[in-house]
């Protein structure tokens, strides 16, 4: 683990873990300031989705030779990815550009907000369904399933490869693991904030970071030992 990795963990679970305290000590500091809408929390689960993005376009841009179609496919999917997490989490700049919803989203979204997280169709939350429930169930089958199916077949091993899907490592797994763990102990109803901020910084270590050598297939094919 580099000290870039080693800093960005401990940077991260340094913050939740002084979000817990506050939480208990202070809950109104905690919701109000530290956890606040487009606030310093908020900010910190944005920028390491940009960070992501920047990371893959570059990827894309700065070849000296294109790549595969899987591979540019998978890396601009991880971009499209990121920039809607991104964006629904800032609610699509609604607040920094001042703009009001319009009455579709008052009606139908429990925050009156312009993104699709928080709405509401006859009565069920999507939030919960699709970016609690399905979202939990993805995440558990891509660190701990997804790591153990690379290692042990090879054509799933080529497979993930060529489509540039960074497959996380042990260090990763446990920390996202941790996170999972230590959030439970927050009694606020916005230790929400605490997880997504820890989330996208584990993403972003594990794009930049990965288990896997991500290569196009014409990389692959030029050094077959790394394959």
């Amino acid at each position: 683990m580099s000290l870039p990795e080693k800093l960005a963990l401990a940077q991260t679970f340094g913050l939740v873990v002084l979000g817990i305290v506050a939480s208990y000590i202070d809950t109104a500091w905690f919701e109000e300031v530290y956890t606040v809408e487009d606030g310093f929390v908020e900010w910190l689960t944005v920028l390491p989705l940009v960070v992501v993005i920047a990371f893959c376009l570059s990827r894309i841009i700065g070849r000296k030779e294109p790549g595969s179609v899987r591979f540019m496919t998978g890396t601009i999917l991880i971009v499209l990815f990121s920039f809607f997490v991104a964006g629904e989490e800032i609610s699509w700049g609604q607040r920094i550009f001042q703009v009001q919803s319009t009455g579709f989203f008052k009606e139908n979204n429990s925050q009156q907000e312009m993104n699709l997280h928080n709405m509401v169709i006859n009565g069920v939350k999507v939030n919960k369904v699709i970016f609690s429930q399905a979202l939990t169930v993805g995440a558990a089958f891509y660190l701990l399933a997804l790591p153990l199916i690379y290692r042990k077949s090879r054509n799933i091993k080529e497979l993930i490869d060529g489509w540039a899907v960074p497959v996380p490592r042990l260090y990763q797994i446990i920390s996202f693991l941790l996170l999972f763990g230590v959030i439970g102990l927050c009694p606020s109803g916005k230790r929400a904030e605490l997880l997504e901020m820890g989330a996208t910084t584990l993403f972003c270590l594990i794009v930049l970071c990965p288990f896997n050598p991500i290569q196009s297939d014409r990389e692959l094919l030029n050094n077959p030992k790394q394959s």
